[in-house]
């Protein structure tokens, strides 16, 4: 337990006992039931202010006469006495002077002798003739010498005496001793000099000894009291002393201070004033003041109840330190008194008069608590009783004329104390306060930053009370409770304000320095307690008690004004109670009180904010139901949410207020009342809309949906337990999927309005100026996810808080997304397609010729070896379109992160049926169709070869795809894929068809093919080699996925059909090139080159262009070589420069790359023939042929890796896409080419063997060999389908630009790690003596592919849980 409780409990049993007893020592220890009238205070505090001016020091008037002069009397101290201080400790470092010292000192007594002294006292005419004598000595090299070497301060003060005193003798006549003050003067301004240079120069510190005993000194020099700054008589002479006369006593009014203070404090005039002094004048007189005291010395000694006593303290200990000081301030007053009369000194009793103690010192100096009031009580006469410098024994006055047996009587014969005075000086306090506050000429304090402008006691008042509580013996802290007890009963009355009751905490806490000296207050709340009288305590207790309960029930008041728009501030009284009651160790309180007035604060505030809640609904909300919208649900929520926030915020820094948080008990009460609320009129607004057949805007309900999930959120960060009454998203989910409903209907507007308003023209602002690649896009790709971002960042910004009805949001979204990108890429590329097959101006002459001329021109351009190859003029705006593609790939990525997909998968799959209760059947599934290659082609055109294109339709003659033409080949091989939904089995027809440039185009062949979801219930893809109704066969990749409500799938397939757009019109743009490739990289270039001066230049010639010619015996050079490409370069480069001005770098690279692999596809039907069963008739190159086209793919390698020979940095196509598997597989062909082929069908059969086991290895881990990937062979698997077990591209793998990066990635590297015979057999097939092989080699693929995809088929139904394989589609 801390020593202040201890205390506080022990002072409380004291007073309890007290209090139970009913003893009372002094009447006026404690409060009375004393009737005290304003006349009989008014005359008590009179008498005290009369007192004050009889006792106050008599004015002196100084009258200059014409007596002789008396005779200068000088100390008789010796100058060696004086310099004993520093003789007797000569050997001390410490009051030396310190080196530099004296060149220091030599300046200075310069400036002194030049009149640059800035001391005034230095400018005599008579100091600068001193100074000047001791200059010549000081400056004496001897001296000099000795001074800088010893540094002793008697040598030098000792001879500037030497010096003064021969100088201030000159002239004086014999006898005249006036001379002798003069020096002591001089010589004190030489010493003050002196300290002057050891200041300045900072070295008084390092020697405060050196400087005390300057110090020290100069005051023993000027004893006698000489002005030094006064300038003095000619050559010193002075007149002789004054003759002072007393001024006597006016009586007057006028001249007595305090009286006219008790005269404005009671309301009175002098004049009434001074009738009443005149009244009782004869009886207030000094005598009777010092008989008071000497009475209550009497009744002091005999421990009479007249005065405090023992059991008035609560230690004994307090009480003996009160009594000593007490006696000790009686005989200070008592001296005063006789000094103010000293005839009353005669007419004591006493032998002698009191006597002056050097060193006696207060008995209770050292531990009353208020030592300097009773020794020293003010240092201004004119508003004090008494002057008293030093103390005084009073042992000659004595009270011998008081006897014990009058000393005992009750009533005791005071003339100045009343006979209650702490009640007297109680009513008297209040008296002065109220007239202080109410005086309009009292200025109140200098306000500042924290304290405001305060009127307390005037100064005048205070001298006063001091006076009041001096003669009426009135301990100091009895005079702070009785003031505080005053306040207190001004504050409860209502008649001071807050800040005057913490200005009077502060005053009697901390007093501000010009008042001390008043002496009413000295720290007393601060003093140890334990000496204060107990009747003092128990005041003090109920005082803070009453001030706590009234500030309590103050605060209660103003919180209930806290909910209003300028609410009164509550920090001047939670300052008061937590700075001067709660911090006070005096008062005590309970927690079960504390817990009590929070209970009733917080049950206060909650029925204050039903109230505030009850105004704000009368408002916003009008009384009739047909009336209602969402907008005032939304209006009442934001006067709601505004008056939360404000709360919030200005609660902020102090959130509780004595254990109560006014925000919680608002939010906690209006929100769960809004919500109720707000569910009622929002259903009730629902309800009649659909009564009316009407439909409430959309924005209502998004803007109502905001406000409500921001007072949900409020509402949760107070009562976290309690569920929000409200079921928000439920309610309003409807008015989302209306918002995505709208957007499905206008998605398709969008991307018609922004394709027909754009001119696809690159956005630069000059047409010369070369576009950035920011600028190669045009607008209508820009406007069109535009829309959709501002689409989905609605729905976005709403922050749905269900997070499964927002991953449905994104659902649909990504949907309608999907519809709008396929909607736009169809668009552009009917317009790419209408613009890149447009006919040339040769071609549109050819249109118009007849048959014969055709037949003619044909035979011409035979007879003359011309070949019709013309370069295509492509339009700038067909480029722009493959950027914007380009460009709509990389925004529907960005925004596929944006939604975040792959969490919007994962939760609808966490909150998805259990496999056993999901739906059974698909209702769309999406047949992915890959046309790969035919072979063995009619020839439809004159030249023996033909144009074949593929065109899918349907059973219906809907026609489904159409691919890109592939110029002169009956082996055409085209890559290009299509999806077609159906939610059924469906019958496709593939028509192969001749294009002519005049006329109708020729069919070449048909054939079908009927998809059947249950025949892809493993969702594996397959294979199809077809065989045309007239000749040849096509090969149809065929894999099928089931089209479901998945947000994956749908960017998926929106990425999948950008992706698919952008390389159909790579790859149309490289068409264009491809026919000069083919002719530039044929076989007739090849022949000519090698076969040097023989030429075909007769049709029939050229009908057998594929008979073997002879070689020449010489090979070609380096230079014929690189000539041959020359022109295919030219033609490069031509139209990369026309490319290069429009595509984007990604556009450019990426066309690059499509003719990469035409020259790649080119270069390998030069060596071999495509893969088949069947032998082929193209004929095997000789070694000359096969260095010449090696070197031309070195050639062509290094000219689209493009490194530039100065940077040596690559501007072309990256070599990871130069080394293409195809790559490899063309650059391995040179070990094989030239072997037998018994060699090579070993090696082949090796191969198959490592293939095998690389698949039984695969089937054991649940893996698929890759091999199986590649284009199959015909027979009876052609019939079924060979199925692969790879399911390459599809759309789940196509749903990001990083997934289908990574897919890529894993194709190249199976094709790496799985190397097969593939080339092998090609090789073979230019061999006839292999026939039998390649057929036997073809069913053991056959039967290798078959039993792979009847393994995976078994393995997938088991992991499936058995039964049925058309069971539940596999959600990814």
């Amino acid at each position: 337990m801390s020593t202040s409780s201890t205390q506080s409990k022990h002072i409380n049993g004291r007073i309890n006992s007290l209090q139970s007893n009913g003893h009372s020592s002094r009447d006026g220890s404690r409060p009375r039931k004393r009737v005290i009238t304003h006349n009989d205070a008014y005359l008590c505090a009179l008498r005290v202010a009369y007192l004050t001016y009889l006792l106050q020091p008599r004015a002196r008037r100084a009258q200059q006469t014409s007596a002789p002069p008396v005779p200068v009397q000088r100390s008789s101290t010796s100058i060696n006495d004086l310099m004993k201080d520093f003789s007797l400790i000569r050997d001390s470092k410490s009051t030396r002077f310190p080196h530099g010292f004296m060149s220091e000192l030599e300046k200075r007594l310069t400036g002194v002798l030049m009149g640059r002294e800035r001391k005034p006292e230095y400018n005599d005419a008579a100091i600068k003739r001193t100074f000047a004598a001791f200059f010549n000595a000081f400056t004496e090299a001897s001296f000099k010498k000795r001074m800088e070497k010893d540094r002793r301060v008697e040598d030098l003060v000792l001879i500037f005496f030497s010096n003064a005193t021969k100088e201030l003798q000159k002239g004086k006549p014999p006898g005249d001793d006036s001379w002798k003050l003069m020096a002591d003067r001089h010589l004190a301004l030489f010493v003050r000099l002196v300290s002057l240079v050891l200041k300045d120069q900072d070295w008084a510190r390092d020697r405060p000894e050196l400087a005390g005993r300057l110090a020290t000194l100069e005051s023993k020099l000027l004893a006698h009291d000489q002005d030094l700054s006064s300038i003095p008589t000619r050559n010193g002479a002075s007149t002789g002393p004054p003759i002072e006369l007393f001024v006597p006593l006016s009586y007057d009014v006028k001249d007595m201070p305090l009286v006219q203070v008790v005269a404005r404090i009671f309301g009175l005039t002098n004049t009434q004033v001074q009738s009443d002094i005149n009244k009782y004048k004869p009886v207030w007189t000094e005598k009777a003041a010092l008989q008071d005291l000497k009475s209550y010395q009497t009744y002091l000694n005999l421990d009479s109840r007249n005065t405090l006593r023992s059991d008035d303290f609560d230690l004994d200990e307090a009480y003996d330190t009160w009594r000593r000081a007490e006696a000790y301030d009686l005989s200070q007053m008592m001296l005063a008194v006789i000094q103010a009369n000293p005839e009353l000194a005669k007419s004591s009793s006493g032998s002698s008069l009191p006597q002056f103690q050097r060193q006696m010192s207060s008995p209770g100096s050292a531990d009353s608590g208020y030592p300097d009031a009773l020794m020293r009580m003010s240092e201004n006469p004119e508003r004090s009783s008494y002057v008293i410098e030093q103390p005084v024994d009073m042992a000659g006055v004595n009270s011998g004329s008081q006897s014990p047996e009058h000393a005992h009587s009750d009533e005791a014969p005071f003339t100045f104390i009343p006979p209650d005075a702490r009640s007297y000086y109680r009513f008297i306090v209040s008296v002065a306060f109220e007239h202080d506050l109410n005086d309009k000429g009292l200025q109140p304090s200098e306000a500042t930053a924290d304290v405001p402008a305060i009127k307390l006691l005037s100064k005048q008042s205070m001298e006063l009370l001091n006076e009041l509580g001096l003669r009426w013996r009135i301990p100091p802290i009895s005079r702070i409770i009785l003031f505080l007890d005053a306040v207190r009963e001004k504050f409860l009355d209502q008649e001071i304000s807050l800040d005057t009751l913490d200005a009077v905490f502060n005053f009697i806490k901390d007093q501000p320095s010009d008042l001390k000296k008043n002496q009413v207050f000295i720290n007393p709340l601060t003093s140890d307690r334990t000496k204060w009288l107990l009747v003092d305590t128990a005041l003090y207790q109920q005082i803070l008690s009453s001030l706590h309960e009234a500030l309590m029930r103050d605060l209660y008041n103003t919180m209930q004004q806290c909910y209003e728009s300028k609410p009164p501030s509550i920090g001047p009284i939670m300052y008061v109670l937590e700075h001067h009651i709660y911090g006070d160790p005096s008062f005590s309180k309970t927690q079960e009180e504390m817990d009590a007035f929070a209970g009733a604060l917080h049950e206060g505030l909650q029925q204050k904010a039903h109230a505030t809640y009850r105004g704000f609904l009368e408002q916003q909300v009008p009384q009739d139901q047909e009336s209602w919208e969402f907008f005032h649900v939304i209006e009442l929520g934001k006067a709601v949410t505004a008056l939360a926030q404000k709360i919030k915020k200005r609660y902020k820094k102090n959130p509780q207020v004595m254990g109560v948080d006014p925000f919680s008990a608002l939010v906690e009460t209006i929100l769960p009342l809004y919500a109720e609320d707000a569910r009622d009129i929002v259903t009730r607004i629902l309800e009649l809309a659909q009564t009316k057949g009407e439909e409430v805007p959309i924005e209502d309900g998004f803007e109502l949906y905001g406000e409500l999930t921001n007072i949900r959120r409020q509402y949760g960060e107070v009562l976290s337990n309690a569920p929000f009454p409200f079921p928000i998203e439920a309610t309003l989910a409807d008015f989302v999927w209306r918002w995505v409903s709208m957007t499905e209907t206008a998605v398709t507007d969008w991307v018609d309005q922004a394709i027909k308003q754009d001119q696809f023209q690159v956005r630069t602002d000059n047409p010369q100026q070369v576009p950035t690649e920011e600028q190669r896009h045009s607008v209508s790709v820009i406007d069109i996810f535009t829309s959709f971002n501002q689409a989905i960042d609605r729905v976005v910004q709403l922050n749905w808080d269900d997070d499964l009805q927002y991953a449905k949001f994104m659902t649909a979204l990504a949907k309608i997304v999907g519809a709008g990108i396929a909607r736009y890429c169809d668009v552009l590329e009917q317009r790419f397609s209408k613009e890149m097959d447009r006919l040339s101006p040769e071609q549109e002459l050819a249109a118009s010729q007849t048959k014969q001329e055709k037949w003619l021109q044909l035979a011409k351009d035979t007879w003359n070896n011309k070949e019709k190859i013309e370069p295509f003029q492509f339009f700038p705006a067909s480029f722009v379109k493959l950027n914007n593609i380009d460009f709509a790939a990389q925004q529907l990525d960005k925004l596929e992160h944006e939604v975040n997909v792959d969490a919007c998968a994962a939760v609808i799959q966490r909150h998805a049926l259990p496999v056993t209760q999901r739906q059974k059947k698909i209702n769309n599934y999406v047949f992915t169709i890959k046309i790969v290659e035919a072979e063995d082609l009619k020839a439809c055109d004159m030249n023996g070869s033909s144009d074949p294109y593929v065109v899918l339709g349907d059973e219906y003659q809907k026609r489904l795809a159409k691919t890109r033409i592939v110029y002169r080949n009956l082996n055409p091989r085209w890559d290009e894929s299509v999806d077609i939904t159906t939610q059924g089995p469906l019958n496709i027809i593939a028509t192969v068809w001749d294009w002519d440039a005049m006329g109708d185009h020729d069919c070449v062949g048909r054939a079908s093919l009927k998809l059947d979801p249950s025949h892809f219930g493993d969702f594996m893809p397959r294979e199809y080699w077809l065989d045309l109704d007239s000749q040849g066969r096509i090969l149809l990749r065929v894999s099928m996925e089931g089209e479901r409500d998945d947000i994956q799938f749908y960017f998926g397939k929106a990425f999948r059909t950008l992706k698919r757009t952008e390389r159909d019109m790579t790859r149309t743009i490289t068409d264009k090139l491809s026919a000069y490739i083919h002719y530039c990289l044929s076989r007739r270039t090849l022949r000519n080159l090698t076969s040097k001066g023989i030429t075909m230049s007769t049709v029939s010639s050229y009908f057998n262009r594929n008979r073997p010619q002879q070689p020449t015996t010489q090979a070609p050079t380096e230079a014929e070589v690189a000539n041959a490409l020359k022109r295919l370069f030219a033609y490069f480069d031509d139209n990369f420069a026309i490319m290069n001005q429009t595509l984007t770098s990604t556009a450019m690279v990426m066309v690059m790359t499509r003719l990469w692999k035409e020259v790649l596809v080119t270069i390998e039907s030069l060596l071999v023939p495509p893969l088949s069963d069947k032998p082929s008739q193209q004929r095997q190159l000789n070694q000359q042929e096969l260095d010449v086209v090696f070197k031309w793919l070195q050639y062509l390698f290094d000219f689209f890796h493009a490194v530039d020979e100065e940077t040596g940095e690559a501007n072309g196509v990256p070599l990871d896409v130069l080394r293409s598997p195809k790559y490899f597989d063309i650059t391995t062909l040179n070990f094989f080419y030239f072997e037998p082929t018994d060699a090579l069908i070993r090696t082949s059969e090796r191969m198959a063997s490592a293939t095998a086991a690389r698949q039984q290895s695969q089937r054991n881990r649940l893996s698929a060999p890759a091999s199986l990937t590649s284009p199959a062979f015909g027979g009876a698997a052609g019939l079924v389908g060979l199925t692969t077990t790879r399911r390459s591209k599809s759309i789940m793998l196509s749903r990001n630009l990083g997934t289908m990066k990574k897919a890529k990635e894993e194709k190249w590297k199976e094709a790496q790690a799985d190397p097969n015979d593939d080339m092998i057999l090609r090789i073979l097939r230019m061999r006839p003596e292999a026939e039998r092989y390649l057929k036997d080699r073809s069913r053991q693929k056959e039967r290798l592919a078959a039993a792979a995809a009847a393994e995976m088929i078994v393995r997938q139904s088991l992991m499936a849980g058995g039964g049925r394989m058309m069971g539940n589609l596999p959600r990814r």
